[in-house]
């Protein structure tokens, strides 16, 4: 793929590990066979992969089930680091889906434009998860049955890429390995299906609204956690720039990992965070203080700023921030677009495992955008007042 030619001092092309030079000898001889499993499938073979695809499609309902299966999986699998970091980065999808009918973002969309923005995050939600689950279960199978089954994984569509680092995997264990290739084959996957998909591209990337949001740096992605005994909650993560780039995406992805497990106590706080508390929708998950998913302002007041240093002042209401379900119903997909991302073994690179420093306080800033949005918001409604009076 011409986009891996791309890299910078994080990704630059170096001698690839004597591991990794196997996985690329592997993936050349799979690239030779078209990545095609073998069509000679048994009779158990082909009932489990009816069972797994029945499995995927009722957990991908919506962004609630698709979360939930990530973090029952990983509970069962807990050397799946994909399989958290999934559930993390997938609550935070549902929560950019309610901000679209939340108290502020609500002020700066037009109805279709937040049915624009919805779309385009639910299909890019969906389509991993109907590529990664199977991944997931297939392994679940592999261990139940004491064997590899990773040859199963064309007849979901899955890359050769994954079917190659699943086969390593059962080999060498390697959970960074493992985690970070399904960050690069997931962005890939959605780079044509979404991403560049003309649809998506004049409704949401190309829109000034889209823009403005990676201005503002509102294109977090936070991981919540109990901070020390306190119970308190706070936030850590990284914000995203350049959302168009599948480079800087992937990039991003190894970031997270590294957020989420380069710290073993700052891991458990995490995890333990999350399986504490159900995933809805509502940022009310992880700030009550600040956020809640019944609205408490009063209709057609000016807005008034509330939000200082991360608290509501005084007696003012909580920032609306509704449910899933009472934001946007399920949605019905179309099948997803066949075909395999995977053309350019280069694309390891992004595999070698190096030391790399990442700045994870994104709190007083994520604050200091809402407090902005707030002033931007007042602003608006101040100047169409004195227009209208």
């Amino acid at each position: 793929m011409e986009l891996f030619k791309f890299f910078t001092d994080d990704s630059k092309p170096k001698t690839l590990s004597p591991p990794l030079k196997k996985i690329k000898k592997e993936l050349k001889k799979k690239a030779q066979k078209n990545g095609a499993g073998s069509n000679h499938l048994s009779a158990s073979e082909q009932k489990l992969i009816q069972e797994i695809q029945n499995e995927t499609e009722q957990h991908n309902r919506n962004n609630i089930t698709r979360t939930r299966a990530y973090l029952d999986f990983y509970e069962q699998h807990p050397n799946i680091h994909w399989a958290f970091l999934g559930h993390m980065v997938s609550r935070n999808g549902g929560w950019n889906m309610t901000d679209l009918k939340g108290e502020l973002l609500q002020e700066f969309l037009t109805e279709d434009e937040q049915n624009d923005f919805f779309n385009f995050i639910e299909r890019g939600n969906w389509l991993i998860f109907q590529d990664a689950y199977p991944q997931l279960l297939i392994y679940k199978e592999s261990l139940r049955q004491k064997t590899p089954l990773f040859h199963l994984l064309p007849h979901f569509d899955v890359s050769v890429f994954m079917e190659t680092i699943w086969e390593d995997f059962w080999k060498r264990k390697d959970r960074y390995l493992l985690a970070v290739a399904m960050v690069i084959n997931e962005q890939s996957y959605l780079e044509k299906r979404v991403i560049q998909n003309p649809y998506y591209q004049d409704t949401v990337l190309h829109t000034i609204e889209f823009k403005l949001q990676d201005f503002l740096s509102t294109n977090y992605i936070l991981f919540p956690y109990f901070d020390g005994g306190s119970q308190r909650v706070r936030v850590k993560g990284q914000t995203l720039h350049h959302f168009s780039s599948l480079h800087e995406r992937i990039l991003l992805g190894k970031r997270l990992y590294h957020v989420l497990f380069h710290d073993r106590d700052q891991y458990q706080a995490f995890f333990e965070w999350a399986r504490s508390t159900p995933h809805t929708g509502s940022r009310k998950d992880f700030w009550p203080h600040l956020f809640h998913d019944v609205r408490e302002s009063v209709p057609g007041m000016i807005y008034k700023p509330r939000i200082n240093h991360c608290a509501i002042t005084g007696q003012a209401p909580r920032l609306y921030s509704p449910v899933l379900s009472n934001a946007w119903k399920d949605q019905s997909h179309q099948e997803a677009e066949i075909g395999d991302w995977y053309s350019d073994w280069k694309v390891l690179n992004y595999l070698q495992e190096r030391p790399i420093e990442v700045s994870d306080d994104v709190e007083e800033k994520y604050c200091e955008t809402l407090e902005w949005l707030e002033f931007a918001i007042f602003t608006k409604q101040f100047i169409l007042h004195q227009k209208n009076s």
